[in-house]
């Protein structure tokens, strides 16, 4: 059986691990490594290192970027996504460019309606809560009850909050991990600032 210190990933293993991560090459073989080969760990140990890099540059000022835009449909759909970066260097990378053409095409497929969790109006969080409590199976314990609207909770902020979908392109990462390992990859915080969803004949 193969171990962390013996297994030598192979090009093609680290070129596909690379693709659907972002990271950098040589992140990508040591994760491999350090997975024993393993494909899905490797994947969840460079997206568990693209949080934890996200959060130490989360309080960073990201104010250079890029507006994108993507047109789908014939032209009966349209986006446009601010994403931004810490420096104008970052901003011009074709990585970049990449990402912030990503989130404008998963906006246009999947229609999120806010940005993040702390974007959804407290109101319509706690509208969205007793109604998972009116709809509950009666008789359930408090503790029990309020694990249960949490779980619907968490499934009603990955249907319409951005960060917390799956990634249309991916849906084994969110978006916010997808946005994480480019945050890994770049050495920059990004930020999804905001984003317009046009569909023809839709108010």
């Amino acid at each position: 059986m193969s171990t962390s210190t013996s297994y030598s990933p192979k090009a093609e293993e680290i070129k596909s691990l690379r693709e659907q991560t972002a990271a950098p090459m040589m992140d990508c073989r040591k994760a491999l490594i350090e997975a024993a080969g393993d494909f899905e760990k490797a994947k969840t140990v460079l997206i568990e290192r693209g949080a934890a890099q996200a959060q130490k540059k989360a309080e960073r000022s990201a104010n250079e970027g890029l507006v994108s835009s993507y047109i789908h449909a014939g032209g009966k759909i349209g986006v446009l996504v601010e994403v931004n970066s810490e420096t104008d260097f970052v901003a011009r990378s074709p990585k970049f460019a990449e990402l912030t053409r990503d989130i404008a095409l998963h906006i246009a497929g999947m229609a999120p309606q806010y940005v993040d969790r702390a974007a959804v109006p407290q109101s319509v969080v706690d509208e969205a809560k007793n109604e998972f409590r009116e709809s509950a199976p009666a008789g359930k314990p408090p503790e029990v009850l309020e694990k249960i609207v949490e779980g619907k909770l968490n499934k009603w902020f990955e249907e319409r909050v951005l960060l917390d979908q799956p990634f249309v392109k991916d849906d084994s990462l969110s978006v916010g991990d997808m946005i994480n390992a480019a945050i890994g990859s770049l050495g920059e915080n990004i930020r999804v600032r905001r984003f317009t969803r046009f569909a023809l004949g839709e108010n």
